[in-house]
């Protein structure tokens, strides 16, 4: 007798044999008992979750001459007839190969003739949803109505595809994913029974590559056995599979998490040399960092060992829960920009390459100790510093040498881009400058109002508006002013106070002697309330 697969061997013969699936087992046993099965069935789940398994069981069980308790023998004439495939009133049909209208029309004619031998002639269509159209209309009068003694099964891993009709005309069973637990399970007996030498590691990641499917597991489990006698390892598996080694992964996120993006496109090329496919690497890089974020919430990771786990805490504590959600949607974007283009390699340096030199999120603000500062605690900050200042407790921060900077946050910029009435203004600018400063109080622009406080603007020509700093301008005035956004918004503001544009210009009168100031008022707040400022 010639090689049978692991799947088709242990394929379970009896609803107590099937690994998962008890919601499904039991009402169907429930049925079989009370003779109350129906003639058109649904199944739906993922690849390898039991469809076709429990359909063979179902077609067994409904024409068994010793059912017991809702189980098929498998010992009577009908049911070894239809393990062995000598039966011919269970008809299995791939519709993905009969999928016209004429392959119908035959199930049409052939439904009329009574069972040879069997009690039911039951039809065994799988992956319903290839049919065509036509294919579909022919089939909504017999499954609706069909003999007394013909059942339908369908099987599908898409329902949405099926039309309403035949959806309305089926009772539906959804399958779900196996367990990682359920699977591991039933390896182990596998194993037994095949003289398979596996560590609990390797069965591990075997039941994680399956997707929960028992099928996928089975044949991972088959493509290792067949490497040698030796015992079955983690290692073995993923050279198999095309799974980069976990230091490559790690190397990777860390070096990106850190900036180094030379080294992270070394490492890279090693993983390529070593022959590892690109589509394996990215789904475990993207699997890496969902392990770190798991681990820095819940501190439990799974199927790593002591010293994976330590390399996993040294990434997280460098990086916010943020920064590891905003790497996954990376990597899934990079992931789909590979699928549409031929060149992957070059799509996945690239954007490592991004990755390192840009910031990982922009969700977050740290501070300038490296502590992440979320913008809800960030928003609650200004605030209180911009109730401190409408208080009047303050000094002219431009005149100071503060060393804090600015935050730019999300909400600030959207603030500082709204566009403001047009001021009926006469005159120069210079007139009415005090004016405009204020204005930016009165609207909530804070940051503005702060730098701009004490200066004093002069029409140089009718193209040119010069802002000078009588006492000086500050370090943080100079980083906030010489910013292209806030330049904008005050050329924009003068332009409508004055009704034309204008190019900005920043004069400071006293360079030197700002640095040498002392902490003013606002200075002092903003130390003693631990509000940090930076300016990006």
């Amino acid at each position: 007798m010639g090689y049978t697969a692991l799947y088709r061997k242990f394929r379970p013969t009896k609803f107590s044999e099937m690994v998962g699936q008890d919601h499904i087992k039991k009402t169907l046993i429930n049925q079989l008992i009370a003779d109350r099965v129906g003639h058109a069935y649904l199944f739906n789940g993922g690849r390898g979750t039991g469809k076709t398994t429990t359909a063979k069981i179902l077609a067994r069980a409904v024409n068994c001459l010793n059912p017991q308790n809702g189980e098929p023998c498998n010992e009577c004439e009908i049911c070894k007839g239809a393990l062995d495939g000598s039966l011919t009133d269970i008809i299995e049909m791939d519709a993905a190969s009969n999928n016209s209208v004429e392959d119908v029309r035959q199930i049409r004619e052939a439904v009329n003739f009574l069972p040879t031998k069997a009690k039911y002639r039951v039809y065994i269509i799988d992956e319903v949803h290839m049919l065509s159209t036509g294919a579909f209309n022919a089939l909504l009068k017999t499954l609706e109505e069909p003999p007394e003694h013909v059942k339908f099964i369908l099987a599908t891993t898409e329902p949405q595809k099926l039309p309403a009709t035949i959806l309305s005309r089926c009772q539906r069973f959804d399958f779900k994913r196996i367990s990682n637990e359920d699977i591991i399970k039933d390896l182990k007996y596998v194993c037994k029974e095949s003289n398979i030498q596996i560590t609990d590691s390797a069965l591990n990641l075997i039941a994680i590559l399956a997707e929960g499917g028992m099928r996928d597991a089975l044949s991972i489990l088959e493509r290792c056995s067949q490497e040698g006698e030796d015992q079955i390892d983690e290692n073995r598996v993923k050279d198999l599979v095309g799974i980069p080694k976990t230091t490559y992964i790690n190397q990777i996120v860390n070096n990106i998490v850190e900036k180094k993006s030379e080294e992270a496109l070394n490492t890279l090329q090693e993983i390529i040399d070593d022959g590892k496919d690109i589509g394996n690497l990215i789904w475990e890089i993207i699997k890496y960092i969902k392990d770190i974020l798991l681990y820095k919430s819940t501190s439990k990771t799974e199927m790593y060992n002591n010293e994976e786990i330590e390399a996993i805490k040294s990434v997280a504590e460098k990086v916010s829960k943020q920064q590891l959600i905003d790497l996954i949607c990376e990597f899934s974007e990079i992931e789909n920009t590979m699928k549409q283009s031929s060149q992957k390699l070059i799509i996945l340096q690239t954007g490592l390459i991004k990755l390192c030199n840009n910031e990982i999120s922009s969700h977050n603000t740290t501070t300038g100790e490296g502590k992440a500062v979320d913008n809800f605690d960030l928003e609650r900050r200004v605030t209180k510093i911009e109730n401190f200042l409408r208080a009047g407790n303050f000094a002219k921060a431009s005149n100071s040498g503060v060393k804090y900077s600015v935050p730019n946050t999300e909400n600030t910029q959207k603030e500082e881009s709204k566009v403001v009435p047009k001021p009926k203004y006469k005159g120069k600018t210079q007139d009415y400058w005090p004016k405009l400063v204020d204005d930016f109080k009165q609207e909530g622009k804070m940051f503005m109002y702060i730098n701009l406080a004490g200066s004093v603007a002069r029409e140089v020509n009718d193209m040119t508006l010069e802002i000078d700093f009588p006492n000086g301008m500050s370090k943080v005035a100079k980083d906030f002013l010489s910013r292209p956004d806030t330049k904008q918004n005050l050329k924009e503001t003068v332009h409508l106070a004055c009704g034309k544009e204008m190019q900005i210009k920043f004069v400071d009168k006293k360079p030197e002697s700002v640095e040498n100031k002392n902490f003013n008022e606002f200075e002092k707040f903003v130390g003693e309330n631990d509000i940090p400022f930076n300016i990006i």
